[in-house]
């Protein structure tokens, strides 16, 4: 009974703030990705929960806390409402890798979308003769590849007897706009291996719709299927179940990512192992530039993406 309470205690105490400060989340999905960031910090204290670092300081003179969310969308859609529930979030900002959709870009480009949907929140259909069949109670849903017919997430919310059917989540115009006034003054790597990537200069594209889910994509067919259907630029594995998060929790959210790969459209071999450190060096250094010129004050509470479904 006695450990029962202690562990009680423990969690409720867990569930406390850790710092008074309003901070904008810095989140990376693995060690690679948050690199250059980790070292441009500075007035740096660790604080861990739940098997979570959350490195608290400031950056570009901006007060941040900055953590590795873990590669998926459980791990992602976990730590970042980890860090709301811990510390004083105003803002959330996404800085990594991806693979690129959109047959105009290129590996070493850095894409920040304006939307982004769970592209596999889907139905897998059962056959039916030479087609398939979706039961008329699930909804609408977008065009399929085989089985798998997207469709859009239910989101609970207070006092609604039906939750809110949503496929896409907007990133935070602001911030936005933000990163727009910086896109072309900022210097990004070029590519060391020609043979690897390309003779073409990475450049920082604005704008457009980025998706995210549980696989990782290194196959034409399918990666021609995204863009066809969803019309994105990229594709991750974190970035949209931050923003639904970010989405149900009324803050600002944005992601900056540097494309490592092209998801299967590669004229050789996946090039991810090789370009992750262009890729997302060149995406932190966006980051970078956008914290420097985003405005002090913090946002006023709102929904973000109340406009799109």
């Amino acid at each position: 009974m006695l450990a029962s309470l202690t562990l009680l205690t423990d969690r409720a105490a867990a569930a406390e703030q850790v710092d008074p400060t309003p901070r904008i989340a810095i989140i990376s999905a693995y060690t690679p990705e948050w690199r250059v960031l980790k070292n441009a910090m500075s007035a740096t204290r660790t604080e861990v929960i739940a098997d979570a670092t959350y490195i608290v300081g400031q950056l570009e003179g901006k007060d941040v806390v900055l953590f590795l969310s873990g590669v998926s969308m459980v791990n992602a859609a976990m730590t970042t409402q980890g860090a709301i529930d811990h510390f004083k979030i105003r803002r959330i900002v996404f800085s990594g890798i991806a693979g690129g959709i959109n047959p105009s870009l290129s590996a070493g480009d850095v894409v920040v979308a304006d939307r982004w949907s769970e592209y596999l929140e889907s139905v897998f259909a059962r056959k039916a003769g030479a087609g398939w069949s979706v039961p008329n109670w699930l909804g609408k849903t977008l065009p399929n590849y085989g089985m798998i017919f997207p469709r859009a997430v239910g989101i609970a919310h207070p006092g609604e007897r039906e939750p809110e059917k949503r496929f896409w989540f907007d990133v935070d115009p602001t911030m936005l706009e933000t990163a727009r006034s910086v896109a072309t003054k900022v210097e990004l790597k070029a590519c060391l291996k020609p043979a690897v990537c390309g003779t073409t200069r990475p450049r920082v594209v604005i704008g457009g719709a980025g998706v995210s889910g549980p696989a990782f994509i290194d196959n034409a067919e399918f990666r021609k299927w995204i863009y066809d259907t969803f019309k994105a630029n990229l594709v991750d594995n974190e970035s949209a179940p931050v923003a639904h998060v970010a989405y149900s929790n009324h803050i600002p959210f944005i992601a900056f990512r540097g494309l490592s790969d092209l998801a299967g459209g590669d004229a050789g071999e996946n090039t991810e192992n090789e370009l992750e450190h262009l890729a997302s060096d060149n995406a932190a250094t966006v980051v970078k530039a956008f914290l420097h010129a985003l405005p002090a004050q913090e946002p006023s509470e709102r929904r973000p993406g109340e406009a799109s479904k």
